[in-house]
Formats: structure tokens, sequence, C-alpha cells
């Protein structure tokens, strides 16, 4: 297997990227190859390698690179030399398996869709995210923000493809399914969660109904399905008061840490619940649509997120995903 990483997309790029890369190329015998400046590259990973040189990373060079600030659409088309166009085009081209970008959300989905192609039958790809639920395992939340206008047919397909990534990448079978709305009850919401409640009810999905936005966190179904308007409030909110929560108690408790051990193993379960919490342990966000595998990191991923993603990807493209969800929404039809 050949998996494909944007070197010079990220917050934390090249560094976390390279180091990332180098942590997971010692566990696994796939080919890393990392897209960007070589030269670069190159000098990063020699940085983070030591004196244990790893065999199975290689390197294609990019004389550019796609920035958040940038129109994604005319940046994909102008910027043909850009890490993130070239990698897309290895994928189409059957020179790798699978591309891991941290950059640009809005140039991932353009290029997947010009460059790589959408899904014969899928009207809309998606970005489907992990949400970390604490003390239990995580949901799939999709969209998480790549259409913030959205058709029910459309979120009866975001369902689809969810239940399929959740079922053979993280193994839950017959996940369940529920769509965010304002209330349980199948009457409440606006025009187009009422009609995607009826046609989620008439799926082969084991669909669990509407679920409101104060069950989200508390994991009471596998895969959580709205637009990517609402579905990105959602996730950021939810990132926002969890870092914020554990930054003030962490503060009103370790006053006096030396004198109060209590305080030191209160802090301890913190950073156990810190790190259930941690979306670097889960990897990156699969966009699924799209013919080809391509996974989106958060963009200030951390060496460890980039060994996670990498990891998991290798499960995305083993499980045979993509075609799983070309032979689904052939059955539909």
């Amino acid at each position: 297997m050949k998996i494909i990483i944007d070197g010079m997309g990220g917050d934390n790029a090249p560094e976390a990227i390279c180091e990332g890369a180098v942590l997971a190329a010692r566990e696994i015998e796939h080919e890393i190859i990392l897209v960007g400046d070589e030269e670069t590259l190159r000098n990063c990973v020699a940085k983070y390698q030591g004196r244990h040189p790893v065999e199975n990373i290689s390197f294609v060079n990019a004389g550019e690179s796609i920035t958040n600030n940038e129109a994604p659409a005319l940046a994909v088309r102008r910027k043909k030399e850009s890490s993130i166009v070239i990698g897309m085009n290895m994928l189409k081209d059957g020179e790798g398996d699978v591309f891991i970008s941290a950059g640009s959300t809005g140039a991932l989905l353009v290029g997947g869709l010009l460059i790589v192609g959408r899904i014969h039958g899928i009207d809309r790809p998606a970005i489907c995210t992990i949400y970390p639920v604490l003390g239990s395992r995580p949901s799939l939340l999709c969209d998480a923000g790549a259409n913030a206008e959205c058709k029910p047919r459309n979120l009866v397909e975001f369902a689809m493809m969810s239940s399929i990534y959740m079922e053979n990448v993280l193994e839950r079978e017959n996940p369940t399914v529920a769509l965010v709305n304002i209330g349980e009850e199948k009457e409440k919401g606006n025009l187009l969660t009422k009609e995607a409640y009826d046609l989620l009810v008439n799926s082969d999905l084991n669909f669990k109904g509407n679920i409101e936005a104060r069950d989200v966190p508390k994991g009471k179904v596998d895969v959580i399905v709205t637009d990517g308007f609402t579905g990105n409030i959602i996730l950021k909110l939810t990132e926002g008061m969890a870092w914020n929560t554990f930054k003030t108690i962490k503060k009103k408790f370790t006053k006096g840490l030396h004198a109060r051990m209590g305080s030191l193993l209160l802090v301890d379960k913190l950073m156990e619940l810190k790190k259930e919490f941690d979306y670097a342990e889960y990897g990156g966000a699969p966009i699924l649509g799209v013919k080809k595998p391509i996974v989106k990191m958060h963009g200030s991923s951390s060496a460890k997120g980039v060994r996670s993603t990498i990891l998991k990807a290798i499960d995305f493209v083993d499980e045979d995903v993509i075609s799983i969800i070309q032979q689904s929404i052939q059955d539909i039809k």
C-alpha cells in the first residue's frame, strides 16, 4: 500500500507531519509518500528519524502550497504544482491508495470533486469526523462542515456512508443512526429534517429517530447525521467547551498542589479524561462520497495525530469502504 501525505498542509507542517510519518513508518511496512518542498521534507524527516533511518518514506516535490486564506476552487485550478493538487492527481492515477492532508478543507473537497471525482449516485461528498464520547465508544458525526445547505436525500446518503465506515473501519456492527433535531418527536424540525426523517425511517439503516444536541455528547447512537452547517457548530462548540472545562477545573484544583495529594490524584484523572477527548487518539476525518480514499486531519494535528491518522487510513483502504459505498448506492437505486 502507498500512503500519500500532504507534507505542507496544516498549522504545524512540516514538523508534525514529518515526525508523525516517521512514527507511523516504524510500525508499518507500507510506503509513505510525503508531497511538498522536497529539500525541506527530507531534512525534517532526517531530524526525526535520528540514527535509525526508516526505509519506507519517499518524497515527491511540490513547488507550491494552498493556504486556508485562498479561495479553494481558484487555488486548485491555478496551483497545479501545489502539494494538494499533486497528491490528488497521484491518487487519481493509481500512484497511491489514500491521500491524507491537514491543509485547506475547501481545497480538499474541491480537489476530491474536480480531480478524483464523485461516486456515481452520490449527490455530495461529506466530511465524517469522530466525535469522542467520555466513558464510552466514540460516535461518528456527518456532515462536519462540507455542505452548509443540504437536501433531505443528502442526509440519507451521509447516514448510509457513515454507517458503512463505522461498521467496516471502526468495527461497529449494525451501527445505530440518529438525525440531529430540536426535539425527539418526528413532527419537530424544519422541512429538511422532517423530509429526511421520513426517508431514513423507510431506509435499511438502523435509524433510531431524532436526537437533540444535548444528547449528542452522551453517545446515544453510533452515527449522528446533520447538515454541514449544524455539524460544524456542534463539533467546534463541543471542542471549545471540553478544553475550557478541563482548563478551569485544573486551575481550581491545582492551587497548593504539593500540599494536597488529593488534588494530584484529581489531576491524573483529568488527564485521563482529556486523553479520551483527544481527537489525536482517533485519527482524521474521511471525506466520503469520492472515488478514492481521502482523509482530512485537524489543521493543528500533532505528530501523534498524524501517526493515528496514517494507521486508521490503512483500515479505510483495507476494508474497501469506497467499493461498498458504490455498491450500496446502486442497490438503493
